[in-house]
Parts: structure tokens; sequence; C-alpha cells
């Protein structure tokens, strides 16, 4: 395997300086194979996934790479470097507030209008020309008059990578987090391959998400274009792998994802040898059934519902201590959902305000099969 690695300029800091993204491109030998493209650490303090790409790519030296493969760690070099004492803070925009993985932009095409000009076109020649035309509403977003927000730049620069591969990977953690995967309801199956236990099954819906800036337009005109009498299945895959938790670098664990993506990059085509995915009890609910607990009180907190395991309705899920009514029966109040779930992840510090997103956690679940 050879790499090519040069960088891309996703801005500039007041005091002239470039801030630079990292590129390492793949290239496959065989054109008609699927094309990829793998970012990480968008958000300041999400590392693991760069360690995932080192393992990633110190695997792929073995393998014979038939598609093209852009991996982009490092992506934000902003959000990286924005430090407060021993803390990465970074996933905010620090001079507009707004999430760094909520700029992307949804494409607005009139698809009834734009497939009335493309009629006659073969699949192959319309998908060509769609991906296109995503690609040049993405760049004239970077050309914009009135000019951009220093997160939109990143964004729409991202964006216009990604917008030319058939499969796009986001590689995220969590504050404190089990490992889940967003997966579009249409690509269900691909769950199977990815080295990880939880699943959240999204719909057609944009939220300002990489994942979603991928598969939503093609989503869209797959519904449009299929009939009765013929399926147009959507082109692309798009997903964000949430690899654990954040300020933390696991080389071993780094290792298991990273075979994981091979093996759904080996199911795909994208290269040649048969890699077969971990044998693993997956589990999966839909976007709608992943509720948010907000902590009803402030106070300090201890955190007592294991991640990735099933809590039973009724069973502790926090305890909040609030010093200040010692002497109370509001000293110390225990936490409990009325219905069975399974936390995937909670904030991160121990001191909360009133309405702190405290748990993040699945309802609903159900088992993926192995063969889904």
């Amino acid at each position: 395997m050879k790499y090519c690695q040069t960088h891309i300029q996703v801005g500039e800091l007041a005091t002239g300086q470039a801030l630079k993204v990292p590129v390492f491109d793949i290239k496959g030998r065989d054109l008609a194979a699927p094309s990829v493209f793998i970012q990480a650490n968008v958000h300041g303090a999400e590392v693991q996934g760069n360690a995932v790409i080192y393992q990633l790519m110190s695997m792929l030296e073995q393998y014979d790479v038939l598609g093209n493969i852009r991996l982009l760690p490092l992506a934000n070099p902003l959000g990286i470097n924005q430090k407060s004492g021993e803390f990465t803070l970074g996933r905010f925009d620090p001079i507009t507030g707004v999430n760094w993985n909520r700029e992307y932009q949804a494409p607005v095409i009139d698809i009834p209008h734009w497939v009335k000009q493309n009629q006659g076109l073969t699949d192959a020649a319309l998908i060509k020309a769609y991906r296109q035309e995503l690609i040049n509403i993405c760049r004239n977003g970077l050309q914009n008059e009135w000019g951009l927000s220093t997160g939109k730049r990143l964004a729409l620069t991202l964006q216009s990578l990604a917008l030319d591969a058939d499969i796009v990977l986001d590689l995220h953690t969590g504050p404190k987090s089990s490992k889940h995967l967003y997966c579009p309801e249409y690509d269900i199956k691909a769950a199977r391959y990815f080295s990880i236990p939880y699943t959240l099954v999204m719909p057609n819906e944009f939220g300002g998400a990489m994942d979603e800036s991928i598969f939503c337009p093609w989503w869209q005109l797959s519904d449009f274009l299929s009939s009765p009498e013929k399926r147009f299945d959507v082109p692309v895959s798009a997903f964000t792998l949430e690899l654990g938790s954040q300020e933390h670098i696991d080389l071993a664990e780094a290792k298991v994802d990273a075979k994981g993506i091979l093996a759904y990059l080996s199911h795909r085509g994208v290269i040649k040898e048969k890699v077969m995915p971990d044998v693993m009890p997956r589990y999966a609910c839909y976007l709608k059934d992943y509720k948010k607990y907000h902590a009803p009180l402030s106070g300090l907190v201890e955190y007592k519902a294991p991640l990735g395991k099933v809590l039973p309705a009724g069973q502790p899920l926090a305890n909040i201590l609030r010093l200040d009514l010692y002497g109370t029966d509001q000293a110390l109040t225990s936490l409990r959902l009325d219905q069975t779930c399974v936390p995937i992840l909670h904030f991160a510090s121990a001191s909360v305000h009133q309405g702190t997103e405290l748990y993040k956690v699945m309802t609903q679940v159900f088992e993926l099969s192995y063969l889904v």
C-alpha cells in the first residue's frame, strides 16, 4: 500500500497562521471499486478516532486496496487546540457557540425539476451528475459573498471532500460513553460489520451532522425515483462511529475498531481480501427512542448505571448529592427511570446544573441478528 500525504487549509488564525488538516490518500487499483472518506476529531476532545485511523492505515499496508481511500485525522485544528487548563473544550465553535458537527449543509435541490432536466440518463450517469451537483452546491457555499463563520468554513470544506466518496465514516466519541453507531435505516444491514454493539437507526431527516449531509440528499433522490416497478437504491453510505469516551486514547481498542471498519470495507469490495466481522451480540433502537435524561435538580452526581448494559426499570441511574441540604431528606436523591433502558453515555462532569443533559439512553431496544 502506498499513500500520499498532503494537507488542506480550513481557516486562518487572527495572527495569519493557516489552519491545516493532514490528508492521507491511498490510491486503489480498481476504478470500479467504491471510494472511501474517513475523518476524525471534528470535536476537539474526541481523539480516539485518530488512533483508529493510525491502526487502520497500519493494517491496510497488508491488504490489496482496490478503492481509493482518503483519511483526515485531526480534522479540526482550532477545536483540538481549544484548551482550558487540563481540559480540551473543542465541542463548540468558540466564536459562535455552534456545535462543530451541526454546521454541515443540506443541499437544496428541486429533485422533480432536476430529474426532468436529466431524464434519459442511465442510472450510472444520473448518479455521476447528481454527485457533481451536490459538490458544486457545497463549493459555491464556500464562495458566499457575505463570508462564512469559522465553523461553517470548516464544515463545507470537509463536506465538499466527503461528497466525492461512496462511503463516508465520521469518527467521534461521547463524553463518557459506550461504543455506538449512527446508521441510516436504509443501510441497517451494514451494522453487522462494525465492531460496535449498539446502533441508532436514523430516519431521512437532516440535523446538521456530516453523515446526514451525505445520505439525506441521496435518500431523497432514491425515494423520488423508486417505484413498484423499479427500485433505485441509495448509492452512498454514511455513518457516524462513536468510539468510546473523549480525552482518551486506547490503541488496543482502536485496533478492534479498525478491524471492524476493514470488515465493512471488505464486504463493500474496497479491499480484495475477505475480513470477517467480529461475532458479537448487536442491538439497536430507532433514533426517536434514544432519550435524553436531564438532571431534575443541581448538585454532585454519582453515576450508577453502567454504560452499555441493560438497566431494569426502577434501578438506580444516578445519585445527586446536595450538601447545602444536609440534615434533610433531600440531601441525597436517587434518580430512577420507570422503564427498562440501555444507558449509552453520560455527562463528563460530576458537578451539574439543574437541566444538564445527564444521560442518553436507548429504549425500545431490539436485537440485530448476525445476518440481519
